[in-house]
């Protein structure tokens, strides 16, 4: 005879199974790319991308410095040498060939040897390689949605703790018991969501971004990348990982009232716990539970 499970037995088994996921993927997992309160330097970079993004900004800055330091100390060597007491009687020359063609040509240089850093780094950006797994993300007012193209399943990702997930954007008791379970500490209110993007470590991850109603930006600082999605746009981005962990990003486009409150949580995990959850978030996601039976007619 078959049986029928109740209306309340089967929304009962959904929660378990969804709440058993997030943990599944979180296992041992430590969290890489997240802010640091106080802090000035980049997260731990995650890709290739955010090393040479990283290693730019160095760059840049070394050059930066040097030009900076220059111009200080030629301004001040300019007024100790040439001040009003030292030259009553001021020059009379009205231009000089070889500085003039000294501050053209030099910038010049300064500005091509950058460019030949800088754009095959923007190039390896915009480029995208053959995808190992591709996920569509779309921005709503405020949340994020996932769907998982070659496997035929999708979640929407809120904040733990806002109004969606029964709270009020405040760290209460309640909040702090969510993300106790979850397998998160206080330290990441405003930080972790109630489904994470799961992907596999040292893969292609392309990620078609685009918008539901306004424009919203997908980020996530320790892999280097960020992409705004535009209502009626698809845009991509790549990324590989190449360590496993939690890695955190924000909306990086001011949407709306509740902007700061649409988090992105990445866990990278290793090709099995991958393989692992991708069977449970097939049934999850996907289909009713195995174990569910339609009654006949």
């Amino acid at each position: 005879m078959t049986k029928l499970f109740s209306i309340k037995g089967l929304v009962s088994g959904l929660f378990a199974a969804t709440a058993a996921l997030p943990a599944l993927a979180q296992d041992n997992l430590e969290i890489v790319g997240a802010p640091t309160p106080g802090a000035m330097g980049f997260q731990p970079a995650a890709t290739e991308l955010a090393h040479d993004l990283q290693w730019l900004d160095g760059m840049l800055l070394v050059i930066i410095t040097i030009i900076s330091l220059f111009v200080v100390v030629l301004l001040a060597w300019a007024g100790w040498r040439y001040n009003a007491r030292r030259h009553p009687e001021p020059a009379s020359f009205t231009h000089n060939s070889p500085i003039e063609i000294a501050w053209t040509v030099i910038p010049i240089v300064v500005l091509v040897l950058i460019g030949a850093f800088s754009l095959p780094i923007l190039f390896k950006q915009q480029v995208i390689p053959d995808a190992d797994v591709t996920i569509k993300v779309t921005g709503y007012q405020w949340y994020w949605d996932y769907s998982y193209v070659d496997e035929g399943f999708e979640f929407s990702s809120y904040m733990i703790g806002a109004p969606a997930t029964g709270g009020q954007n405040m760290l209460t008791p309640e909040v702090i018991e969510q993300l106790n379970e979850a397998g998160y500490s206080e330290d990441e209110f405003l930080l972790a969501t109630d489904n994470a993007v799961v992907v596999p470590v040292g893969k292609n991850i392309v990620m078609q971004v685009t918008g539901a109603d306004v424009i919203h930006s997908w980020t996530i600082p320790a892999f280097g990348v960020k992409q705004d999605g535009i209502p009626g746009r698809l845009a991509e981005l790549w990324f590989n990982a190449d360590r496993e962990g939690i890695y955190f990003g924000q909306c990086s486009e001011l949407c709306g009232i509740n902007h700061a409150y649409m988090p992105i949580t990445v866990k990278v995990v290793s090709e099995e716990a991958y393989a692992a959850w991708l069977e449970e978030a097939r049934e999850e996601f996907a289909s009713l539970p195995q174990s569910f039976q339609v009654a006949a007619k």
